[in-house]
């Protein structure tokens, strides 16, 4: 494709879709990144920021010049046959249930760990700044492999087209990258968002493990596991957080 075409109508449409999409994609990339992110001091939040969604930036453009190794793993390399459970696993579906594993295991720990200490988190004295700086960036790390596979997944089935997906992926990630600093602030002030925020991880992660068993073909006493719609999802987060904020500055007057 050459340079007259990437400005041709179709394809302006086609990164203004795909960023828009890129950008609804990764508000759980967000949440969890606030989230995580939440553990540090404040001066390291920023910075542990901005280097979880560069990861996400790099993950991304990484697996778009490998795209027929992505479509690979939508194939399955074993099948289950076990009377009443039957099964295909491909390397999608396989990376999907382990990440929505773990993302059932970080919120509910840190739900766990907020009810326990009131919030308050307790350093060990042999752990120092960097080194939970580094535990922090190494989990967004793997939770953003998750992420990056689903999202190139979704773009491959709108375009093709390498410049235009790498563009929208630039282009997302830095609209992310503005808007991350704000969230995380936010999320930080208001308990109540932290706690709704690992709530969305939890619905998240069952979402992901429903989606890991839909592409697995998963058969439980002759019933298929189906797709989750993840239009649902995202409303119910986005009516959620719409509710929380108007508690909010309800809360607020009433103090004022």
């Amino acid at each position: 494709m050459n340079f007259q075409e990437l400005l041709s109508a179709d394809s302006i449409v086609s990164l203004i879709t795909l960023t828009f999409l890129e950008i609804v994609l990764g508000i759980d990339n967000i949440i969890f990144i606030s989230i995580a992110a939440n553990k540090l001091a404040k001066r390291d939040q920023p910075k542990a920021r901005n280097i979880g969604m560069l990861l996400a930036m790099v993950f991304r453009i990484i697996l778009l010049f490998g795209l027929s190794f992505i479509i690979s793993l939508q194939e399955p390399f074993t099948h289950i046959n076990w009377g009443w459970f039957h099964a295909g696993i491909s390397g999608q579906s396989l990376i999907l249930f382990i990440g929505g594993l773990f993302l059932l295991y970080k919120a509910t720990s840190e739900i766990h760990e907020k009810l326990e200490k009131g919030g308050h988190h307790e350093d060990k004295p042999k752990t120092s700044a960097s080194d939970k700086l580094t535990a922090v960036v190494i989990q967004i790390a793997l939770i953003n492999i998750v992420f990056s596979i689903d999202s190139i997944l979704t773009a491959i089935g709108l375009t093709q087209v390498l410049p235009i997906m790498i563009a929208a992926v630039v282009i997302s990630i830095l609209i992310m990258m503005g808007f991350s600093g704000p969230v995380g602030e936010f999320v930080n002030r208001h308990p109540s968002i932290q706690m709704l925020g690992m709530a969305f991880l939890i619905m998240i992660g069952f979402m992901l493990i429903a989606e890991a068993a839909h592409d697995a073909n998963v058969s439980i006493l002759g019933s298929h596991v189906g797709a989750v719609p993840k239009g649902y999802l995202y409303f119910a987060i986005a009516f959620s957080l719409l509710v929380e904020v108007l508690n909010i500055k309800v809360r607020t007057k009433e103090e004022a």
